[in-house]
């Protein structure tokens, strides 16, 4: 019994400064308390993508002696086969040398070791140097292979997200105001449709849309860089982005539209909106001024979750649009097995997405006041 009380006191004792600070700044150590676990998230992220690459047969290396004795064989081929005895003993003494090979690579990209010490020395490599790695296919910095393709995802992405916020909360308020009526049943149905419509096949009609009628160009990116021309990247950018945009704007306006649609009927059934009719306020105002602030809680709430799909999203559009961002090089670094590449690329996106959610609990107790963080 004593012994449960020692502990019950020692406890105390370390909780006691961080009860003090939960109650004296109650959203600040909400947020660090949401830090620390992406911070925890980040790192069991990492390790069971070490885990996932360890277990997909073959390895790095392999690809790369596997494309190796694949070009020689091509040049071969292409030589003309005269002595298959002398190209028989060659190909057995290369295939020893490959052997031997293999294993010096694997030993110098430290393959041969368990994939939590590869991860633990990754996590050293990167804490207390700054380095990402290199990649193992290319050989470049994965610092500047990132750095050449971040910008482009985000752009891409923040548009989306602009695009769809704005357009749903106009076109949720509007169909909440005609609720009931042919019009908002028109647009719950064509709502739904695009929301469960395949992303997939909706990218690839359009670019068969693109490829037949020309209007367009089937692929997301200009074929010359921004310092060439910066006017006209400008609006060569958006005319390569549009199908593509298209495209994630009608998969994500769908479940956005409705649930604002839902939240502005939802808030114009409470007490208080009757009450401010009561006293003669303008209907555009009740809408605008009233139920709508209302409205913005369970977005913020949700913008992570659609930060995250637009970015998973992003992965299909970039591959059938060629655009070169980071989804389409982490789709190339899986297939490769490049694990520096894959795991870097994963833990920005996967860090984005956990600092949105964060971004969100900030100004969701920003718009309502309401909202006290740690209060028991």
């Amino acid at each position: 019994m004593e012994v449960s009380n020692f502990f019950r006191r020692v406890a105390a004792t370390v909780q006691a400064p961080f009860k003090s600070f939960r109650k004296r700044a109650p959203l600040l150590s909400f947020v660090a308390g949401r830090i620390v676990t992406m911070v925890v998230l980040l790192f069991l992220l990492g390790l069971a993508l070490f885990g996932l690459m360890e277990l997909a047969p073959g390895d790095i290396v392999d690809q790369m002696m596997t494309q190796q004795l694949l070009s020689g064989t091509q040049g071969g081929r292409m030589q003309g086969g005269g002595a298959s005895s002398g190209t028989s003993a060659g190909s057995l003494g290369q295939g020893n040398f490959t052997q031997v090979q293999m294993e010096q690579l694997r030993a110098e990209f430290g393959l041969d070791k368990p994939f939590y010490i590869q991860y633990f020395k990754w996590l050293e490599r990167v804490l207390l140097h700054g380095d990402l790695g290199t990649s193992l296919i290319s050989r470049a910095p994965v610092s500047f292979l990132l750095g050449s393709r971040i910008w482009n995802s985000v752009l891409l992405n923040l548009i989306s997200l602009v695009f769809i916020t704005l357009i749903s909360f106009l076109l949720g308020v509007f169909f909440a105001s005609k609720a009931g009526t042919r019009t908002d049943t028109a647009a719950t149905f064509f709502a739904l449709f695009f929301h469960a419509f395949p992303g997939i096949l909706l990218l690839i009609l359009l670019q068969l849309f693109a490829s037949v009628t020309g209007l367009f160009p089937v692929t997301a990116y200009p074929n010359f860089p921004f310092s060439q021309a910066p006017l006209q990247f400008t609006f060569s950018y958006a005319h390569h982005v549009f199908l593509p945009l298209l495209a994630s704007f009608l998969g994500g306006i769908g479940g956005t539209m409705r649930m604002i649609r839902a939240t502005m009927l939802d808030q114009m059934g409470m007490p208080y909106i009757l009450a401010i009719r009561a006293r003669g306020i303008s209907e555009r105002r009740v809408y605008l001024h009233h139920a709508f602030r209302n409205t913005l809680n369970p977005y913020i709430t949700g913008s992570a979750n659609l930060l995250a799909s637009l970015f998973s999203g992003s992965l299909v559009l970039e591959i059938i649009f060629a655009y070169p961002g980071l989804g389409r090089l982490m789709y190339e670094a899986v297939l490769q097995e490049d694990i520096n590449l894959v795991l870097a690329n994963s833990m920005f996106i996967s860090a984005l997405v956990l600092a949105g959610m964060v971004i969100s609990d900030i100004l969701l107790a920003i718009v309502d006041p309401r909202i006290r963080y740690g209060k028991e």
